[in-house]
């Protein structure tokens, strides 16, 4: 008995399925996460074209922990699940920097799509605290979350890399003349804050840190599955898995057709047993 269960993790690493899963799991995340936590903070100057990191504001950290938050709220995330003293204290280790992970690439994501500086900045922050306090309390699944997330960055890319990209040009684009027009008597500096002009290619990464977070999102597994070299033999965690999956009224079916056998075979032996 103890060497099948010192065979079984060799077995699941033959399943190409679960190794699969492992290499999302401990490999591909955590790269994700970690290139989105660096180039969500890169961005390219438009004088020398070079790579400038801007760190992430507070309140992108604030921004992160909320949306951490949500994460849990929404079961796209169950800690229970990915921190657990039923783990090897190696799984644990590996699922907790993954989460960390998730933490300053969530900072960074914030970071790419907010105003450097002025009152964009702050109108920017304030929509998205505004969106994920209110988000804490409405009722979310994880494939609504994901929807939701992946507008509410999409917008925040439009209005920033896009629009106000037009606003800050040196050479003026449509909307700096528009808002010139429609605020005369302010100054630009108050309106828009002491900004440094960045390259196109700014953009460019914005765009690809944000697709990046949300494809690491959608391969982040709720509950990731164990495989500790204590886990149950291949066939019985088969069997819970397909029984976990079925719905509460198929449960209920099945135990009542399990008793309902059991009952029957029971019946038989003792009939059997007084017929001798």
């Amino acid at each position: 008995m103890k060497e099948a269960r010192a065979l079984a993790p060799v077995d699941l690493m033959q399943n190409p399925r679960d190794s699969n899963r492992l290499l999302v799991r401990h490999l591909l995340l955590p790269t994700i996460f970690l290139t989105v936590a660096l180039a969500g903070g890169l961005r390219v100057a438009a004088a020398t074209g070079a790579f400038l990191f801007v760190a992430p504001p507070l309140v992108a950290l604030v921004l992160a922990v909320l949306l951490m938050l949500l994460f849990a709220r929404g079961r796209l995330i169950d800690l229970g699940a990915w921190l657990n003293s039923d783990h090897a204290p190696l799984t644990n280790v590996s699922h907790a920097l993954t989460l960390i992970a998730l933490f300053f690439a969530s900072a960074q994501a914030f970071n790419s799509v907010l105003p450097d500086a002025g009152l964009f900045r702050w109108m920017f922050a304030f929509f998205f605290l505004w969106t994920l306090w209110n988000n804490q309390f409405a009722a979310f699944d994880a494939r609504r979350l994901l929807r939701s997330l992946a507008a509410l960055f999409g917008t925040a890319f439009v209005l920033k890399h896009m629009l106000l990209a037009s606003l800050y040009a040196p050479d003026g684009g449509w909307l700096k003349r528009l808002a010139g027009a429609l605020l005369e008597g302010f100054t630009q500096g108050t309106l828009t804050g002491t900004q440094e002009t960045f390259a196109p290619a700014t953009g460019y990464i914005s765009f690809f840190t944000l697709a990046l977070y949300v494809l690491g999102l959608v391969l982040l597994p709720s509950a990731p599955e164990t495989d500790d070299r204590d886990a149950p033999e291949p066939e019985t965690s088969s069997l819970v898995i397909q029984y976990r999956r079925l719905s509460p009224e198929e449960r209920t079916l099945l135990r009542e057709e399990i008793l309902r056998t059991e009952r029957g075979r029971l019946e038989d032996e003792i009939h059997a047993t007084r017929t001798d």
